[in-house]
């Protein structure tokens, strides 16, 4: 079963664009659809196409690129294992699975500029320091990351091409959907975050409708990953690491204790481990922001880091690995919408989720009360294209973990927050803040009028906005909230604003 994925456009535009001057890596964890995105896009956009599997392949195809001085017997002898006919300028050849021939991927920066052929490279763990040892890594890549299907994508498995299309067209305008459509739609919402978004997972659900079946596959990816680990790590802290991530996100602690998941190893220690983790993808990490004014980037705090698993679907299932489906009480809650608050941790790695696929690099950011006894948190904090600006015209949008302020909230639901936003000024007057659905946190919704919006021009300022959420919470109790709330407080320029 083939299913529609966004990173094709981007394949498209690639192949239009370079004209075979570029070989394009997709980038991503294992099982999230590169070998099939591949395959299908070489299918359809060249008369022939060749697929070498690094991990199927003979030692002599791998062999073949240990010597790049005669191109030509290289092609002819590929041609001759795959019975394919290769044509100049039409053909595409992909090499699956390509951190396991460095070799290979060396090779492409001749290949390339040989011009015969298009290249294609699919890898997992593909900058893990053992796979790139000894080997000149191409200049001639243009790399794309691939992730678990978004919530849009997944929809469209589903058979549905408009819900997300509509609920843009009615953000836009301002217009409510209603109680209950907003309840039909978080209830598929929530089959998402159950389900999650690994291929695999998806096409058991739709042949069965079963989701025992899906968390068994669910549990077969999971184990798949550890052994990857185990085998970067033979120490097995890296398994323990990932293994820990439900358990870290609930205890409230404003970063990832690594020391406490491997049974006290130092953090100097676990460095390498850490860096490899996040290369395989496995994982999202947000980041501390010890100063979100001055590009954040240039301000992250690297000890200081907070660890979501890529696909929400996978984390359910590592967050009650050890209560099997028919008897995992939360799961049914979670679909039923009666979650108890201590698992409104599953909703922050779903946002975390979404906000990655849609190419941010994540951030967090911590400052204290008033009383300076505790601190407010801001969940993720993403900068508009990571530019940086003598002010906070290009932070493009950033979460609040609605968690920590919850006890001055009143209702329950699903919608988000928006605060400090121009579109109170039309739509809610009386309020700081905007709810929005969480199904559409992902969206890309442009929330631009023509006219200028809240600029933050110094930290000073910056700070006073975030003080303003924690105390506006306490003098809105009469508003109806939901339970699980993320907070989305949006800066811009004098030309748009994105919901990112």
């Amino acid at each position: 079963m083939i299913f529609k994925r966004k990173i094709y456009n981007e394949l498209l535009q690639w192949k239009r664009t370079d004209e075979g001057r570029t070989a394009v890596l997709i980038q991503g964890a294992r099982r999230v659809g590169k070998s099939t995105i591949a395959e299908e896009f070489a299918t359809n956009e060249y008369e022939t196409h060749i697929l070498v599997d690094f991990a199927a392949c003979s030692t002599e195809i791998r062999d073949l690129f240990n010597d790049v001085s005669d191109l030509g017997s290289i092609f002819k002898s590929l041609q001759l294992e795959y019975g394919v006919e290769l044509k100049e300028r039409k053909s595409v050849i992909i090499f699956d699975e390509v951190q396991l021939a460095p070799k290979a991927r060396q090779a492409i920066k001749y290949l390339v500029k040989d011009g015969r052929y298009d290249y294609m490279e699919t890898g997992s763990l593909i900058s893990i320091r053992k796979n790139v040892r000894d080997i000149l890594i191409p200049s001639e890549e243009v790399k794309l990351h691939m992730f678990p299907m978004d919530y849009e994508e997944f929809r469209w498995a589903l058979g549905d091409t408009t819900t997300i299309r509509l609920l843009q067209g009615c953000f836009h305008d301002k217009t409510s959907l209603g109680d209950a459509t907003n309840r039909k739609l978080m209830r598929d919402f929530r089959l998402y975050m159950l389900v999650g978004g690994m291929p695999q997972a998806v096409v058991v659900y739709l042949e069965t409708n079963n989701l025992e079946k899906v968390d068994s596959v669910k549990r077969s990816i999971i184990t798949l990953y550890e052994d990857d680990f185990n085998k970067i790590d033979p120490t097995g802290n890296a398994s323990k690491i990932f293994r820990q991530i439900p358990a870290q996100l609930t205890s409230n602690a404003n970063r990832y204790l690594a020391w406490s998941a491997t049974d006290g190893t130092r953090n100097y220690a676990l460095a390498e481990i850490l860096s490899e983790i996040r290369e395989s993808m496995v994982v999202n990490m947000a980041y501390h922001a010890n100063d979100p004014s001055a590009g954040m980037a240039l301000h992250q705090d690297p000890n200081k880091y907070k660890m979501f698993a890529g696909d929400t679907g996978l984390f359910v299932t590592l967050a009650f690995w050890h209560s099997k489906f028919p008897e995992n009480e939360s799961s049914h809650k979670l679909l039923a919408d009666k979650l108890s608050t201590d698992l409104g941790y599953v909703y922050e790695n779903v946002v975390a989720q979404m906000l990655k696929a849609a190419g941010h690099e994540l951030y967090y950011y911590t400052f204290p009360t008033e009383s300076g006894k505790h601190n407010y948190e801001v969940d993720f904090l993403i900068a508009d294209g990571d530019k940086v600006r003598d002010d906070l015209g290009d932070v493009g949008g950033m979460v609040a973990d609605a968690l920590n302020i919850r006890d001055h909230l009143h209702g329950s639901g699903d919608a988000a927050q928006i605060a400090c936003h121009r579109l109170l000024t039309q739509q809610q007057r009386h309020a700081a803040v905007l709810d929005i659905p969480l199904h559409i946190v992902d969206a890309g919704i442009p929330l631009h009028d023509g006219r200028s919006c809240i600029g933050i021009s110094d930290a000073e300022r910056f700070q006073s906005v975030l003080h303003g959420i924690g105390r506006v919470a306490a003098h809105f109790g009469q508003r109806i909230f939901q339970r699980f709330q993320i907070g989305v407080v949006l800066f811009t320029d004098t030309h748009s604003c994105f919901l990112l």
